[in-house]
């Protein structure tokens, strides 16, 4: 009987991240539909699996002059994750909560900072998701 046990945890603790990792492969391929041809990718995917109330964090540069765009995804639909961008200070820059959990936004900083971002599942009662964020920056 321990053994069965032992060959269910470890099939569990196999499979697990890689439900995980398909879970974000998907909500990432989602994503990219606010991708448009005017942007070009940073080449980077950020991804959390988040759990209950968690707060997933990802540092970002953004150089003066540039036009960026964050998507930010979690789950099918859109509006699903919270997002605050802030500067080293901790001074709140943007969040997509004051414009309805907007699922991308454009924008564009006068001089180069570097950026904390803030992923939070908009439902703080679900039991777990995948948080994707992708940056771009117009051609």
């Amino acid at each position: 009987m321990k053994a069965f046990f032992f060959s269910l945890s470890l099939t569990l603790a196999l499979l697990v991240p890689r439900m995980a990792q398909a879970q974000c492969d998907t909500i990432a391929n989602v994503c990219y539909k606010h991708m448009t041809r005017q942007f070009i990718s940073d080449g980077q995917q950020y991804r959390a699996l988040l759990l209950n109330s968690e707060v997933a964090e990802f540092s970002a540069t953004f150089f003066g002059n540039t036009t960026y765009r964050i998507a930010a995804c979690s789950g099918l639909k859109d509006g699903q994750l919270v997002i605050r961008i802030f500067d080293k200070q901790r001074n709140l820059l943007f969040t997509n909560s004051d414009h309805k959990n907007a699922p991308y936004w454009d924008f564009k900083f006068l001089s180069s900072l570097d950026c904390i971002i803030e992923a939070q599942l908009l439902d703080q009662n679900a039991k777990s998701g995948c948080a994707v964020l992708l940056i771009s920056f117009k051609q």
